[in-house]
């Protein structure tokens, strides 16, 4: 499998910072950017499937690309990193830290606890799955397919809709595997970024998190979304800053 990734710094400090779903390296560059200093090597990741890395050959979940990214840290030599996950780029972060010792931690808006669903959701979820096991077989093929289609288009997100049918698969795989339990494992002193305006991963998922990882503590921004790191740009790098211990 071909992982590309970016590489900034050459100091003795190793991060590696990876990316939400359905994103690249590039939408993660001005987070890469505040954690670099003369003391540090930044590690910028296209996660597989993404970018210019390949896509799995099989349906993977979020073991499999932690595997992925602690095979990557050895084949680089990386020992004790910092890690930088936004969103499904969080998850990873979550499964490393709890199993292998790790400098610090850092979590923009990250997923991992398993979001409260409605009823409206699982009738939206189930109805299709029904739909794309019987439509073929009652309309045709052709016309099962493109009632399917339809479907889909309604009930999906815009990340699962402009997918692959294997990233399709692996992304319904992992939106529902639930981290909690692995939170109270993670040892490093973790640093927790949020926008209090998060719809995709609310802020209350950060308050969890801060309460159930023994050495957190939770930077919030008013009125700020998913992409946080974006909306409050100056904030955020001297957060880093000061957390990573940036020499100014």
């Amino acid at each position: 499998m071909a992982v590309a990734y970016n590489v900034t710094g050459d100091g003795p400090r190793p991060v590696i910072v990876m990316h939400g779903w359905g994103c690249t390296s590039a939408t993660v560059a001005w987070l890469a950017d505040a954690c670099c200093d003369a003391s540090t090597t930044v590690y910028n990741l296209d996660l597989p499937g993404f970018g210019l890395s390949t896509e799995p050959s099989t349906v993977w979940g979020v073991g499999e690309y932690t595997t992925l990214v602690e095979k990557f840290a050895r084949r680089l030599g990386i020992e004790q990193p910092v890690l930088v996950g936004h969103s499904f780029g969080g998850r990873l972060a979550i499964v490393y830290a709890s199993c292998n010792d790790v400098d610090k931690v850092i979590l923009v808006d990250a997923a991992g606890i398993k979001p409260r669903r409605s009823f409206k959701y699982y009738f939206k979820v189930y109805s299709y799955k029904l739909a794309k096991r019987m439509a073929p077989l009652l309309l045709g093929r052709e016309r099962g397919q493109a009632l399917i289609d339809k479907m889909r288009g309604k009930a999906g997100s815009s990340d699962y809709n402009n997918a692959t049918p294997r990233m399709r698969a692996i992304m319904s795989r992992v939106v529902n595997e639930d981290l909690t339990h692995l939170l109270p494992q993670i040892k490093a002193s973790t640093l927790l970024i949020w926008g209090t305006a998060d719809t995709a991963t609310p802020i209350s998922d950060a308050q969890k998190m801060e309460r159930l990882i023994p050495d957190a503590g939770l930077v919030a921004y008013e009125g700020a979304g998913h992409y946080s790191f974006l909306e409050r740009p100056a904030q955020t790098k001297a957060v880093i800053a000061s957390f990573l211990n940036f020499k100014r």
